[in-house]
């Protein structure tokens, strides 16, 4: 009905001429005196045979439409592919579309070359910077004192900045992935490891038992996400400790005794640069480190779920099962 009447208001003059001529030889036959049957007999033919040419245009623009909701529904709509042009208007309205689309191109060529310039841009300078942090790690190593391990602490989160730059890079270029069967211990202890300091520093217990599983994952990616729990547990916890242990079936749970989540928040943690109360106040928190987590455990086939109570703690729970194809 919509496109009914859209078509009627389309034609509204040409159906007005068709009355306007029907009127004009009625009135002239009146004014000469003349049977009106004389005018009203062709009057009926014409508008029938303008019903008949009302209906065909009809029929006619409602499978154009049709075609046309179909290309419109298309995702590689092309201009080319458009029904051909039946009228000037059509015609300019053609150009226009092809016009367009090369507007359009050129426009994805642009972001497509700003994105690569970008991409190789931050990649080249994620790798230069390692050198200096790597030389200051040396030069803090060689002392033992107080200010030395808060500074080395400081440098770690540094560093682990640094590979979420990378990490985020490789998750939107496309990642390579190694899955086979790996000890988890030998994933978790050389990332916990990393954190030694953090947790001298910050006088939190790290209450680790070797779970002795081994899982079907990517050991590099893996890391990269119990590095960032660890990590998100030291930043938010001010007193007490932080566990890691596994829960059946094949669970890892990283556990801290922090300020915790706001119930509000927890929905959206693990949006792309959602900080919540906490990250706000923190005035630090970037917002990525839990949204790479959960793409990166997508794309390995895991799970990843988070419960929290404000004042009490974070819960994270990493479902290990690797039963589904890489995403990306």
């Amino acid at each position: 009905m919509t496109l009914l009447k859209k078509y009627l208001i389309g034609r509204l003059s040409f159906v007005a001429v068709l009355i306007c001529f029907t009127v004009l030889f009625a009135v002239s036959f009146a004014l000469y005196r003349l049977p009106l049957g004389a005018v009203l007999y062709p009057a009926v033919l014409c508008l029938l045979i303008g019903a008949a040419v009302f209906a065909f245009g009809f029929i006619r623009s409602l499978r154009r439409h049709r075609e046309l909701e179909r290309l419109k529904s298309s995702v590689s709509l092309l201009p080319d592919e458009l029904p051909p042009a039946r009228g000037v208007e059509e015609d300019d309205y053609r150009d226009i579309c092809l016009r367009l689309r090369e507007l359009l191109r050129e426009h994805e060529r642009r972001s497509s070359a700003d994105a690569e310039a970008m991409k190789e841009y931050y990649t080249v300078w994620a790798h230069q910077i390692k050198t200096p942090i790597a030389s200051m790690r040396l030069r803090l190593q060689n002392e033992d004192s107080e200010l030395s391990r808060s500074m080395l602490s400081g440098l770690g989160r540094i560093e682990q900045y640094v590979e979420m730059v990378l990490t985020y890079i490789r998750l939107e270029g496309g990642s390579d992935y190694v899955i086979r069967e790996y000890d988890l211990d030998g994933i978790l202890r050389p990332t916990l490891r990393k954190f030694a300091g953090d947790f001298i520093v910050r006088r939190l217990k790290l209450d680790y038992t070797p779970v002795s599983a081994t899982v079907l994952t990517d050991s590099k990616w893996l890391s990269f996400v119990v590095g960032q729990l660890i990590s998100n547990a030291l930043k938010y916890t001010r007193s007490g400790s932080v566990s890691v242990y596994l829960e059946e079936p094949a669970t890892l749970c990283v556990r801290d005794t922090g300020i915790g989540i706001a119930p509000e928040d927890l929905p959206r943690v693990f949006e792309m640069s959602y900080t919540g109360a906490a990250g706000r106040a923190d005035m630090r928190s970037s917002g990525i480190g839990l949204y790479l987590c959960r793409r990166i455990c997508r794309n390995l086939g895991h799970s990843i779920g988070i419960e929290s109570v404000p004042g009490e703690g974070t819960l994270v729970r990493v479902g290990l099962g690797a039963d589904r194809p890489l995403a990306e």
